[in-house]
This record gives C-alpha cells, sequence and structure tokens, in this order.
C-alpha cells in the first residue's frame, strides 16, 4: 500500500528534488502541497503530481492561486496550512518550510501522531523540548532530512545506549572558509551565496556561510538523539563527503559517506525503513583522492559559539537566537547590513532579551515575536 506523503515547501530545494524521488516511487502517494508565496510553480507542481489541494502561507499569493487554478482547492495562511495538515490523510508529511514558519506545522503534524521527515531544522531549535514530547506522547516518528542528521540516524540504528561517546557533525566550511575576520568585512551578498559544494535556498546558504547553520544544527541533534552538548562536535570536512561521524566507548569511528547530493537524505527519510535506489553514482575514494580536516575558527565565525551559548543557556534563548538570525540574514540579503552585521545583531538581541523557560508554544511565539523586534531595531539603527 502506499504511503500517503504530505510536502511542505514544495517549491523549494529540499520540496523539488523529493518531488523528483516520488515521480521515481511507486509507493508513495502525493496528497498535498504547500509554498510560502511561490503559487505559480506550486499550481504547476499540483497539476503534474494530480493533486488536489494546496495551501499558500502567503494570503495575497494564496487569492491569486485559487483564481487562476479551479482544478482543486486553496487553502491560505498559517491556519491553511495546518488544516491541509489536519485533513489531507497523511501518513507522512515532509516539512521543508524555511525557518520559524516550520514550527506550527511540526506541532500539528505530531499531535495528529502523523510521521514526519523534518528538513525544517528551526522547529527543534525554537521548540525542541515541547516537540520531542509531543512525538514521544503521540508515537510519531521524526526522520531527519538534513544530510548530517541523516548520517547520524544511520549511524546509531542498533547502538545500544551508552555505547557512543561523541557525536561529530562536518562542516563545508562555506565559502569563506580560511578567511580571517577581517577579510569578512567586506563580503558581498553574491559571494555568500557561492556556496562550493551545496545548491540550496538564499537564508540556508548563507546560514552556511556564518557556519549558523552549524549552531542549528548542534542543537537539533541534541535534541534528536537526546546527546548533551558537550558531546557534540563540529569539524569542517571541504570535500562534503564525509557527512557525518560518531565515536564510540571502544575507540571506534562510525562515519557516513558519500556524494554531497540531498535526494539521498530524502529518499531514506521518504522511505525509512526501506531503501531504495537513488540514481547516483558511486562513491569512489580513489578519485576523489583525499579528505581533509580542520578545527572551525570561532574567531571569523562567531555564530557558532552563540548558537552553543544559547543552547546551553536553554529556555528561551535558542529560540531568540534563531529570530534574531532570521532577520539579521534578510537584513543581509537586502542589502541593509553588512556580513559582520550578522553575529553582532544576535548577539546584541540575546544581551538585551533575558531568556525565560519554556512551559508551553506560546511563550515560544512570544519570545520570536519579541526578539523580532529587537533585531530589526538594531538593523535600523545600522543602515
Amino acid at each position: 500500500m502506499a504511503r500517503r506523503l504530505l510536502i511542505l515547501g514544495s517549491t523549494g530545494s529540499i520540496g523539488t528534488q523529493a518531488l523528483d524521488i516520488v515521480g521515481r516511487s511507486d509507493d508513495l502517494e502525493l496528497v498535498g502541497l504547500s509554498a510560502e508565496r511561490s503559487w505559480e510553480p506550486l499550481v504547476e507542481q499540483a497539476v503534474a503530481h494530480g493533486v488536489a489541494r494546496i495551501a499558500l502561507a502567503d494570503p495575497d499569493a494564496g487569492a491569486r492561486a485559487a483564481e487562476a487554478w479551479t482544478g482543486g482547492e486553496v487553502l491560505v495562511g498559517a491556519e491553511g496550512l495546518v488544516r491541509l495538515v489536519l485533513e489531507s490523510g497523511a501518513d507522512l508529511v515532509l516539512n521543508a518550510l524555511v525557518g520559524s514558519a516550520g514550527l506550527g506545522p511540526t506541532v500539528a503534524t505530531l499531535g495528529e501522531g502523523i510521521d514526519l521527515a523534518l528538513a525544517n531544522k528551526e522547529s527543534l531549535v525554537v521548540g525542541g523540548e515541547l516537540v520531542m514530547q509531543l512525538a514521544e506522547a503521540t508515537g510519531a516518528q521524526i526522520i531527519p532530512v538534513d544530510s548530517e542528521h541523516s548520517a547520524l540516524h544511520q549511524l546509531l540504528e542498533g547502538q545500544r545506549a551508552g555505547t557512543v561517546d561523541k557525536l561529530v557533525l562536518t562542516a563545508s566550511g562555506g565559502p569563506f572558509r580560511g578567511r580571517s575576520r577581517a577579510q569578512l568585512a567586506e563580503v558581498t551578498v553574491e559571494e555568500a551565496l557561492d556556496h562550493p559544494t551545496w545548491a540550496m535556498g538564499g537564508k540556508i546558504t548563507i546560514d552556511s556561510a556564518t557556519l549558523m547553520n552549524k549552531g542549528l544544527e548542534v542543537i537539533e541533534a541534541h535534541h534528536l538523539f537526546g546527546t548533551p552538548y558537550e558531546r557534540i562536535d563540529v569539524v569542517v570536512h571541504p570535500q562534503s563527503i564525509v557527512h557525518s561521524y560518531v565515536q564510540l566507548c571502544d575507540g571506534a569511528t562510525l562515519a557516513h559517506l558519500g556524494h554531497p547530493d540531498m535526494r539521498v537524505p530524502i529518499s531514506y527519510a521518504l522511505h525509512h525503513p526501506e531503501r531504495v535506489e537513488v540514481p547516483l553514482r558511486a562513491l569512489d575514494l580513489a578519485e576523489v583522492g583525499a579528505l581533509t580536516f580542520e578545527p572551525v575558527d570561532t574567531e571569523a565565525f562567531p555564530c557558532l559559539p552563540l548558537a552553543r551559548q544559547a543552547a546551553a543557556t536553554g529556555g528561551t534563548a535558542p529560540c531568540i537566537l534563531n529570530a534574531a538570525n532570521e532577520v539579521a540574514v534578510h537584513a543581509f540579503l537586502s542589502g541593509r547590513l553588512g556580513f559582520l552585521g550578522i553575529p553582532a545583531v544576535i548577539e546584541e538581541t540575546l544581551a538585551i532579551l533575558p531568556p525565560e523557560p519554556v512551559r508551553a508554544f506560546e511563550s515560544l511565539y512570544e519570545a520570536d515575536r519579541r526578539a523580532r523586534e529587537i533585531a530589526g531595531g538594531l538593523v535600523a539603527v545600522r543602515a
């Protein structure tokens, strides 16, 4: 019987690659698609894949889609996304939304006991403890889609409790690897978007350039795998062949290797626990020749230590970190903030807004709102 799949964020990089996998699979049935505001490609996807229900987070885009497309139903806004989750009859939801907008659909999915293929790391950065508690309460599985967390998920399957000493996430180093802090002061948006190994959307590509992506991934790994922060490391690996590795109590180290192609972790998440063929050339290590590793330069890339600091503080601090980062990255992409202004705005926001305990999702939404206001004001002062 086919697994009924709902894809949130289907017009983005992860979503379009997921549709490629669905097109090659007989055991995945699409029951819904969503996008933020790209209504024309979303409608094209719905027509091509025979989907009768779509959702658009942006109301204007939703209205235009409803006008142009009479072949199905268009749901609108944050409520429309949640309705799509609740009413689609999905067995599996792929959450490939960007930013904290992914938290609501994650909560709706797990609350219904629906399995979640998670590409939206912010769901766990912002609401990690509550999200994991919800999954445990309903019995829903969370299968990570990030290449690093997919690697760890595969490496940890079958390992007994207490045998894993350390999780190590690998980072490509982004386009500015090897540059000093002073050399980063004048980098352009175009340079920051020129990632050496991965093709991703703007927000994630800038997070990779600042290494905030790794900071968010450390927090995500902590929640996904129940591992203390002091036992999660990051190492720079420019070739992006080793996606992550684990160190075991007996001195063994297990690594997950492969070409940098997101279809591999997406396919793993959508078909888990089965594996299916992905049209990808096999890894030839002799052809690769050399794999190199180096420590992170935390002086040039302060976003990683800022994320670790927020993670250690706990409560709403990771939520504040994430909101300030989203505001700062958007300001950088639109030319209103310099590259080094991104960590500066994040650090100042964390200093201004004291973290509070997380008692309910409402406290997260309030912390997110306040952090955005503060970060926005800090950007305006710097502009």
